[in-house]
């Protein structure tokens, strides 16, 4: 699909079965979202650009790069979008957070915003938002709507999951945000989750179905 990059590594894919199991335990489940959150991480600032800076080793002087401009922001769609941020903190701890609060009302599937929290240089960063699943999109979509708002405009888009209809919707709303996800699943229930997906990341994250 035109803009979107499917992550194929296989321990991605390895961590990504066990995680669908639904014995998978509710640490186990948290524990490999935060390994595989680290290796998503890698591929999606694979293209940062960098600067050559001077430097000694115990050697001698040399030339050796390094990251150029601001520091990145992570923002995470609040609840589950923490078990990836948690991971990819561990990666690049110098990263600012951005915290979205948006929840998806079970009966309209739509978005609604109840918490919105960000760097005042959002417009100089670049932002990768994260979230576990992109299923009918309109939460992501709507994460992306406040950042926008407020300035923001490199974006890239993080998820595991994607369904073809979150992932249409998305591009439709914000074909200028790249989508980087493990897997592209089937297609989504009549009650707007991935099949064959996971089951709620959230709740299987914190133990709470």
């Amino acid at each position: 699909m035109d803009g979107v990059t499917v992550i194929d590594h296989p321990l991605v894919q390895h961590k990504l079965t066990i995680m669908r199991k639904k014995e998978t335990s509710t640490a186990g489940f948290r524990r490999l979202l935060r390994e595989i959150s680290t290796l998503l991480c890698y591929e999606v600032t694979r293209d940062l650009e960098m600067t050559m800076e001077t430097i000694e080793t115990p050697l001698q002087e040399m030339q050796s790069p390094v990251l150029e401009g601001k520091k990145l922001v992570f923002a995470s769609i609040l609840r589950a979008g923490n078990g990836l941020l948690e991971g990819m903190l561990e990666l690049v701890p110098s990263a600012r957070v951005s915290h979205i609060g948006v929840y998806r009302d079970h009966d309209t599937l739509q978005a609604v915003e109840y918490f919105f929290k960000a760097p005042d240089d959002i417009a100089e960063r670049l932002i990768i938002v994260v979230d576990p699943m992109l299923a009918t999109g309109n939460s992501a979509i709507a994460a992306i709507d406040k950042l926008k708002e407020r300035g923001a405009h490199n974006i890239r888009f993080l998820c595991l999951l994607a369904a073809p209809e979150g992932i249409k919707s998305f591009r439709d709303h914000h074909p200028d945000v790249p989508v980087y996800t493990a897997s592209i699943d089937s297609h989504l229930n009549e009650n707007g989750y991935i099949v064959p997906g996971l089951g709620d990341a959230g709740d299987r994250m914190y133990g709470t179905k």
